[in-house]
């Protein structure tokens, strides 16, 4: 059983939001609260004050940053939506957030599944240009947060995911292990480490386990309520099993839950990983809730607010 001690606490924000849906389509996951891609913006202050307020309040001290379209980057301005900040409104951000003591980690996610923020460029992978637009990118982000880590996303990139999109897009074998060793040099020669989800360990714990790098963070996720019984499907078993096979091989690990299936999930899962992952590779929890912060969903993340609350008073009073 892991000792109590001072771990990271995260919350994935969603500051950009077009990572789930092609432009102008809306069949995918149409209860989603930007159901297609959006050509502007889509940003509600006073909700993201009060909710990193809020998240700060509960003894958060780590924030995943979802930027994607939220940012018009000047290594590609032809990317940009309508709205997005320039350098010196993110720039605020960042000084506002770690004011508040926060740690950022930025999030871009180069998923085939979760790039539709890349517009054109999202049905260029694998080509010369794509690789130098991944780089621009991710030294551009870099330049501004001087982050200690960097999140990739690289989840969900199979047909499954992608069956009622326009346009589908799966990197296999060899390709998808080349783009991902790619990126994560672009990540390391900011002086940064590279973090990704760790789905793909689900279906091929192989070449999981022969070639991701020890040196990237992963973030396997479950959001199932249920732990153990009968109840417990050999799918769930899978993906809670991947928690102990990647302590086993000595990855760093950010168990990540959400309240998108069950409200019990976090507490639960942060029980779960605090007996079966040790000292050595948890780093501590991480909330997810898969919307945007505006007055429409906030119920969602009040949700997680009170997840948090209890995982964290459990662990801290166990």
């Amino acid at each position: 059983m892991s000792e109590k001690r001072n771990i990271m606490w995260a919350n994935l924000l969603h500051l950009g939001s077009n990572l789930w849906n092609d432009e102008g389509h809306s069949r995918h996951r149409e209860h989603r609260s930007t159901p297609s891609a959006s050509p502007v913006f889509l940003f509600d202050r006073k909700c993201w004050n009060d909710h990193t307020e809020e998240l700060r309040k509960i003894g958060v001290n780590t924030l995943i940053i979802d930027i994607a379209e939220a940012m018009r980057y000047e290594s590609h301005p032809e990317i940009a939506v309508e709205g997005a900040w320039d350098h010196d409104m993110m720039l605020a951000e960042i000084k506002r957030l770690t004011d508040m003591g926060f740690e950022l980690v930025p999030k871009l996610n180069f998923s085939a599944c979760h790039d539709v923020w890349l517009k054109e460029y999202s049905r260029m992978l694998s080509t010369s240009i794509y690789y130098k637009v991944c780089k621009d990118l991710i030294d551009e982000v870099c330049q501004l947060f001087k982050p200690r880590y960097f999140h990739l996303g690289m989840d969900e990139e199979t047909y499954s995911n992608q069956r009622f999109l326009d346009f589908c897009c799966i990197r296999q074998f060899d390709l998808w292990w080349k783009d991902l060793y790619y990126l994560v040099d672009c990540v390391e020669k900011n002086n940064a480490r590279a973090w990704v989800w760790s789905d793909f360990a689900w279906s091929d714990p192989d070449a999981f386990f022969s070639k991701m790098p020890k040196s990237v963070i992963q973030s396997n996720w479950y959001y199932s309520g249920i732990f153990d019984g009968p109840e417990l499907t050999d799918g769930h078993k899978n993906r809670l099993h991947i928690y102990e096979k990647l302590d086993e091989a000595g990855y760093d690990q950010v168990p990540t839950g959400s309240v998108w299936s069950a409200m019990e999930n976090f507490e639960g899962l942060t029980k779960y990983c605090t007996e079966h992952i040790s000292d050595k590779s948890f780093m501590g929890m991480m909330q997810t809730t898969w919307e945007r912060i505006d007055p429409n969903w906030m119920h969602v993340h009040e949700k997680a607010i009170k997840t948090i609350t209890d995982a964290k008073t459990w662990y801290e009073n166990r």
